[in-house]
This record gives structure tokens, sequence and C-alpha cells, in this order.
């Protein structure tokens, strides 16, 4: 519980905030009641004029310091979303508040357990407040080293059990603040990849919800029930597992590491972009998701964040000078995560991420969207004309009627078609589409000679493919977990760990000559070199070309052409994604999983 690791954020970059900051599992609003538990508490030790006059001074500071606390930490859901300077230093004043409280509250215990009547959930309450804010702190910069921060105050929680006396007082609005903080604490937990604390904290909040329905005839049964219904499914999204010896599940992170983006070869000429901004939008019908994040803004999430580390270790290494010595700058790009936004909601965020994007940076868009098509025919072929991905229209009717009229002259207002995203190709900007209708961003036009590329999901997918798409996309999954994509359209669904190490060397070795292989070609598109720089795009890319040339190699996949990915620009098939030596590594991978018989060996015979 370190509050060093503030003082270290002037040296990281400022951001902005991601969508869902109102989310009723990540804010309280509930007081303590500090005035009036003054009044009371005060007057229940006996007259005023026996209290000494330092004690009373204590309780009066603490008060004055929770109500302060208070007012900063509700502030917080009044910044703007989006933008990224306006935030910091209001979070600078509120951490510094909170730090003094929780120190306060340390060495005044004992007046205060006597004088003010401190609770062990009033405690509680405040290193749950201080958990949030390291959480959306890490929302704000996109640095994972702060949801370590965050674990910490939330495992203290529940090591010290500040919230176990809750449930011996009638009171439910208390047992509604167990319960919120169960369910961050699982959020941060998810993002940190630590699954074994996820169950234990799923097991502990389903007898805390039972208990809670039992003891009170609330109305919010029903919502509660839902989100242990979320978090299971959730938990159970991955279509394979790996497995120890003993048969216990291998936790498998997806983040990058020092050795997840293949290196660029020595005088290899590519660009000097970095990506700096992405703006995650999901809003797939019926697909998997807990506190507004789907599997899919999942995956993309963790597949543009390197490795978390502890911020506190490097902060306070035996010796070190925080004055003098700083951790090492390890910037993530930052993520706006927007959960099924309306269309005016994306084009603001979109327009606030464009207008801060720095010089030499790359903008990110990844779309997880139900598709759009176009209503009837028309005599152009315009960026209007295709359709696009749906954005969310309940914020659009008045009185139970659609603002818009729903007639076949008329193009579809809640879409965001490709046309919609032309006047952000002013800067470089890298566009993923995963939508039953991701072609119509192949239609793209490059009106201003910046570097633009679109990766295109397949809009269907084989009928003997075992439908999945609740359970999240299987072209993003390929994008995140390459390997655990592959071994699940082989008609696997488990695997022991050697192998699976085994298979993941090889596939690095896959990584490093797909990326000779986009480099060494004469006729690819400048975009494509211009992004390969930067280590994120780099992952992505040659991940795209793995999954693209798996598809054309798999025997049930080449029943129809639209159930391979597609790009824009093209890329030259024969030197990419149907180059012989790609075709061979990936016939070599079928081999040492035994899987071969799934895939053509001869596929350019076939065309």
């Amino acid at each position: 519980m370190l509050w060093s690791a503030w003082t270290a954020t002037a040296e990281h970059r400022t951001y902005g905030l991601a969508a869902g900051f109102r989310s009723p599992l990540l804010w309280s609003t509930q007081d303590l009641g500090t005035e009036l538990a003054l009044k009371e508490t005060m007057s229940s030790g006996g007259a005023e004029d026996d209290i000494p006059q330092a004690e009373r001074k204590t309780v009066t500071d603490f008060c004055y310091l929770l109500d302060k606390s208070k007012q900063l930490f509700n502030g917080l859901r009044d910044l703007p979303q989006y933008g990224q300077k306006q935030w910091q230093s209001y979070f600078g004043r509120t951490f510094d508040v909170y730090t003094k409280l929780w120190k306060f509250q340390q060495q005044h215990r004992q007046v205060l357990d006597n004088r003010y009547g401190l609770k062990r959930w009033q405690i509680g309450e405040i290193a749950s407040k201080i958990g949030q804010l390291y959480y959306h702190y890490y929302l704000r910069t996109s640095e994972t080293s702060y949801l370590n921060e965050a674990f910490s105050f939330y495992s203290a929680i529940r090591q010290r059990s500040y919230y176990s006396q809750v449930n011996k007082e009638d009171r439910p609005e208390l047992v509604v603040k167990k319960l919120r903080y169960y369910a961050r604490f699982i959020v941060v937990c998810l993002l940190l990849n630590k699954m074994d604390v996820v169950k234990d904290l799923v097991k502990e909040l389903s007898d805390e919800i039972e208990d809670y329905t039992h003891r009170f005839n609330t109305e919010d049964q029903v919502e509660w029930n839902l989100v242990l219904q979320e978090v299971a499914a959730f938990i159970e999204a991955d279509p394979v597992m790996v497995l120890n010896d003993d048969n216990t599940i291998v936790i498998t992170s997806n983040r990058l590491s020092e050795t997840g983006a293949p290196l660029l070869e020595q005088g290899m000429i590519v660009g000097q972009l970095a990506l700096a901004d992405a703006l995650i939008i999901g809003n797939c019908n019926n697909q998997v998701k807990f506190s507004e994040l789907t599997i899919d803004m999942f995956r993309m999430l963790q597949a543009l964040e390197r490795e978390p580390m502890n911020l506190a270790s490097q902060m306070n290494k035996p010796g070190m000078q925080e004055s003098t010595e700083k951790p090492a700058r390890r910037e993530n790009p930052h993520k706006y995560l927007l959960y099924k936004p309306t269309f005016s909601q994306l084009y603001t965020f979109l327009a606030a991420s464009f207008k801060e994007l720095p010089a030499n940076s790359v903008l990110l868009i990844y779309l997880s969207a139900t598709g759009v098509f176009p209503s009837g025919r028309s005599d152009s072929e315009g960026p209007y004309d295709f359709g696009g991905v749906l954005t969310n229209s309940n914020r659009d009717i008045i009185n139970g009627d659609a603002l818009h009229k729903r007639n076949q002259s008329y193009k579809e207002m809640h879409c965001l078609h490709p046309g919609d995203l032309y006047p952000f190709t002013r800067k470089p900007l890298f566009i993923i589409v995963d939508s039953s209708n991701s072609v119509a961003y192949k239609n793209f036009t490059n009106l201003f000679g910046q570097p633009l590329v679109c990766l295109l999901s397949p809009t269907a997918y084989p009928k003997a493919l075992q439908d999945q798409s609740q359970r999240g996309s299987l072209f993003t999954l390929f994008l995140n977990n390459p390997l655990m994509a592959f071994l699940f359209v082989s008609g696997l669904s488990s695997m022991r760990r050697g192998l699976w190490e085994k298979c993941q060397d090889y596939l690095r070795k896959i990584n490093r000559d797909i990326a000779q292989l986009l480099t060494h070609s004469r006729s690819i598109d400048q975009s494509f070199l211009q992004f390969f720089g930067d280590e994120f795009l780099r992952l992505l890319l040659t991940r795209f070309i793995f999954c693209s040339a798996t598809m054309r190699m798999h025997k049930i996949f080449r029943q129809e052409t639209r159930n391979y990915p597609e790009s824009y620009p093209q890329l030259p098939r024969d030197e990419t994604v149907e180059n012989p030596h790609l075709q061979k590594h990936i016939l070599e991978l079928a081999s040492i999983l035994d899987v071969r018989n799934v895939f053509l060996e001869n596929t350019l015979d076939d065309y």
C-alpha cells in the first residue's frame, strides 16, 4: 500500500477516461454520515467538556478529511469522459486527500474508535475508494501497473475482513457496499488474469447475495444474480483449456511481453509512427460481457497493453532516491472503452482523440459490432452505400417513436458508415472491423495520402464450425491469442502445458517469418510498412496474416470466400497470406498438434 506511486505520475502521459464511468458497479455515492456521526459519537462518550481538546481536534480533523475526500471522489464522475488534460490535477488532489485520510486513521485509530465510533467497514470503505481511484487512474493512463495498486487495496480489505461485521447490522445499504466491492474487485482480477482469485470471489459473492436476498426483501435480487451469471460466462469464454500435469488450468496472459512482437531486422526500413490512442467499441448483440466490457473488448484491450510490472517495487528499491531515479517509461496506447455508444457519443470521443493525437502517432479504431446492410440498391457506390456497423439507438427515441422513419429510401442513422471516418484519415489511421458487414470498410478511399489500413473480419463462418459468437469472435481471438484460435478451428478443446509452450515457440518463429515476408515484399502498399515500426501494430499485422493464411488453408473455410478476412489496401496474396513458405509453417504447426488432416496440403493448386 505505497502511496509513492502517485508521485511518479507526473512522468506518465496524461490520457482521457474510458466510458462506463457511471456504472453502478464502479461508483458508490453513499456517504458515511460524518456530520451526524460526529455529533452522536462525541456526545455519547459523555459531556463535551469531558473530552480532551486534543481528542476533539482529532475527530474534527478526521471528519474534515472524510468529507473532503467524499466531495473530491464524487466530483470525479463529473469530469469530462474524453480529453487528456483536464483531469490530472483533480486526480492529484483526490489522491492527496485520501493519502492523508488513510494515514490519519492509522495514526489515531484508538481515539477514533473511542470518540468517533469508527467501524471496520468504514475503514474498508476508505480502502475501497482508494482501490477505485487506482483502477480509474489505470483507465485514464492505460498503465497496467496501477491495476496492481488497486488489487493491493482490494486484497487488504478481504484479508483483514473489513466488511465482516456488515451483515450483523440491519442496514441493506451497507450490504450493497460490500457487494459492489466484490464486483469491482472481480473486474480488477479479470484484467490482471488472476482467475483463481476470481473464482474464489465469485463463490464468496454468491454466498453474500444469497444471504442479502434472504434477509432483505429487495428489488435488486435479479440484478445481482445477473452479475453472477455474467462473470461466470466471462470466465468460461475461452474455447480451449491449457492444463498442467495435475489437470489444473494454466492461466495464460495475452498482453505484449518483451518477446511478444517480432523484432525488426537490422537495416529494415519501416515507418517511425507510434500507436498513441485506441477506441475500443463493443456493440455485438448477446455477447458475453461483464461491467460494460464485452469479451471482444476485453481481448482487444489486452492485445494493446504490456505486461504489468509492480510499480511499488520499482519505486521503493532499497537505497532508491525518488528525486533522482524514476521508473522506466513503459507507455501503453491510451484507450477509450465504449460499450454500445450512440453515434454522437462515438463521434465525440473520436473527435477528441483525433484532436489530441500527438505528431507521428497513430489512432486505432476497433469496431466489434453488428452489421448494418444497405436497405436498397443505390445508383451510386459511395462511402455511405455499403452499410456499416450498428451504433446504439436507445437515446434517440422520443415517446416510443424512433426519430427517423424506417424507409428504404433513407440511410440507417444508427450506423457508422465508412464515410463517417473519412475526416479522420487526415492523420494515420488503423482500423479493425469485426462484423458481419466488415467488407463495407473495404470500400475506402485514401483522400489525404496518410497511412491507412483496415483489417476486416470474415463476414460469415463455416456452418460446420461450432457457433461460438456469444463467447467472442473468432477473428478477434486470432488477434488476441492466435494459438488458442488455431487450436479451436482444429477441433481441439484442451492441451497440456508442455505442448502449448512448444507451439508458442514455433508460433514466434512463424511471426518472425511473416514480418520478413511483409518487409521484403516488392508490391505491398506502403501503409502497412508505415505502421510496422510500432510493436503493437506489428503484432496485430502478423497475427492478421497468420489468421488469414490459416483460414485459407483450412478445409471447411475454403467453401466460401466470405469465410476469409480481407484488408484495405489489399495485401499481395502470393507474397503474404498465400506464400508457400508460410503455408509450410502452418502445416508444420498442424503436424505438431496432430491435426494436419483438417488442412489442405496443396492450396495453391486449387486456384
